[in-house]
């Protein structure tokens, strides 16, 4: 697949020029020429000590984080068949805010804040699996019938979250409220553990590429895709469990961020085509590129203050998707 690998080899190098403007950028400037050096052979100086101990876990977080986004919203518009979904319609990031808004109401600290968005995320997903348990039963599974059905599941479960949502920032203590909106908002600044959401990304895309030629057949509709031999409800059940634990590590590690998973795939969908063989390696570069990139704005604009990522990526996605829409029925 030469064409796919130039593809993949563009986006890479558009991540690492991403990560390099990250690492150079912020109230302590830093050359470009000397990242090799304080990368592999930091010293004692205070720009090497704000690279490893800063600069670098953040940035590493933001990108796997939109690359995690970014799979999950394709893997949404699959199970789904709408490329107007994202990682968020079936209420998995809903759940994470409450977990973690619970978390900084009894005023808990990062590593429990993560657990608490994580867990929230992990509750929402199996509600969802047994409030819409018949709609992965197998004579309904391979039919159209099962996505209306979860999906309507899954909105109604995202209004139930927003609601105690509002219910948490209403009876918050004043001590606690800045940080509840701000990490609502999307909020990267205590991002120092980069390990676990790489390795996420890592376990999860290996587990959705080998799918990518049976997720090309249930485009075409779960009736075809099931006379060619694909097992329907099965795959739509790995689906769903995939891009929910793709939002629920995203989610714990940067807040509620929008936008990723919805204008990535589309983008890119549009430029290199729906084969998701070459789509979702693609996706999550394309995502993790997109979200460093807002972080690195938001960290820079109004330096010393720092905005929240997700104010600053719903400020560039908004008009992004208007303007790939317009494209879109230009072209037709």
């Amino acid at each position: 697949m030469p064409r796919a690998l130039r593809i993949w080899l563009l986006l890479a190098l558009l991540a690492a020029a991403a990560l390099g403007v990250a690492l150079a950028s912020g109230s302590s400037e830093i050359a470009l020429a000397e990242l090799p050096r304080l990368l592999f052979a930091p010293d004692d100086s205070p720009a090497a000590q704000v690279l490893h101990a800063l600069r670098l876990p953040r940035a590493l977080c933001a990108f796997a984080s939109g690359a995690l986004l970014a799979l999950a919203g394709a893997l949404m518009q699959v199970l789904l068949r709408n490329p107007l979904a994202d990682p968020y319609v079936l209420g998995t990031s809903g759940g994470a805010a409450v977990g973690a808004l619970g978390v900084l109401m009894l005023g808990g600290g990062a590593l429990a804040l993560q657990l608490g968005a994580f867990g929230g995320a992990l509750l929402s997903t199996v509600l969802l699996f047994g409030l819409a348990q018949r709609a992965w039963q197998p004579q309904l599974g391979e039919s159209e019938g099962s996505v209306p059905r979860l999906l309507l599941t899954g909105v109604m479960l995202a209004a139930l979250w927003a609601a105690v949502t509002l219910l948490l920032l209403t009876l918050a203590p004043e001590a606690q409220l800045r940080g509840m909106l701000f990490w609502l908002s999307g909020d990267l600044s205590g991002a120092d553990a980069p390990g676990w959401p790489l390795a996420a990304l890592a376990l999860l895309l290996g587990l959705s590429w080998p799918l990518a030629r049976e997720l090309n057949l249930l485009l075409r509709g779960a009736a075809g895709a099931q006379a060619l031999g694909v097992g329907v409800a099965s795959l739509r059940r790995r689906l769903y469990l995939l891009a929910s634990l793709a939002s629920a590590v995203a989610v714990a590690s940067a807040g509620t961020v929008g936008f990723v998973g919805l204008v990535v795939p589309h983008a890119l969908r549009l430029l290199i085509g729906n084969d998701q063989r070459v789509l979702l390696p693609a996706c999550a570069l394309g995502g993790g590129t997109l979200l460093l990139l807002a972080d690195t704005l938001a960290r820079t604009a109004v330096a010393p203050q720092q905005l929240p990522v997700g104010v600053v990526m719903a400020l560039i996605g908004a008009p992004a998707f208007i303007a790939l829409l317009l494209r879109a029925e230009t072209r037709r």
